[in-house]
């Protein structure tokens, strides 16, 4: 039997990842960020979007993808990630290599989590120190409605 493709449930639109994205620079512009590379993962690790800014070095894009992808892939933000493999550089090294670089332990990718909590993508963001990709992940999250995990930004995101 023959399935109409049109059919297939979207939980994470294209519409609604590319406000993510331009929630996300926006917020960079207001607050002073450098340019930033900004992409959005469904849940299972698939590019809904992805946009560089102009003036953002040419491997955000691949950092960006790096940090959702291992967030969703571990199921902690990258800057939990980073926390927790401090101490393990090894095993650190293993997870870049079995996902083929796509990981990394900086701050900046950030969980989407719908209103049940349940983990519906990620949104990865590079360009400006970790900390300062983090917060513009989570305020662009918030800024359409999702939860995120981490909910806040680091105390220092600004420093």
């Amino acid at each position: 039997m023959a399935y109409n493709h049109n059919s297939l449930k979207v939980i994470l639109s294209l519409k609604t990842a590319n406000q993510i994205i331009n929630e996300g620079f926006k917020i960079a512009r207001e607050y002073n960020i450098n340019p930033l590379a900004i992409v959005v993962l469904d849940s299972g690790g698939h590019q809904i979007s992805s946009q560089r800014e102009d003036g953002a070095g040419i491997i955000r894009i691949e950092i960006s993808i790096a940090k959702s992808y291992g967030a969703l892939g571990m199921g902690s933000s990258s800057r939990g990630i980073g926390i927790g493999l401090s101490k393990k550089p090894v095993f650190a090294t293993a997870l870049s290599s079995i996902s083929g670089g796509k990981f990394a332990t900086a701050a900046g990718g950030v969980l989407i989590l719908d209103d049940k909590k349940q983990v519906i993508g990620a949104v990865g963001v590079s360009g400006d120190t970790s900390e300062r990709d983090e917060f513009v992940a989570i305020s662009a999250i918030k800024s359409v409605g999702f939860l995120c995990d981490p909910e806040k930004p680091d105390d220092d995101w600004d420093k």
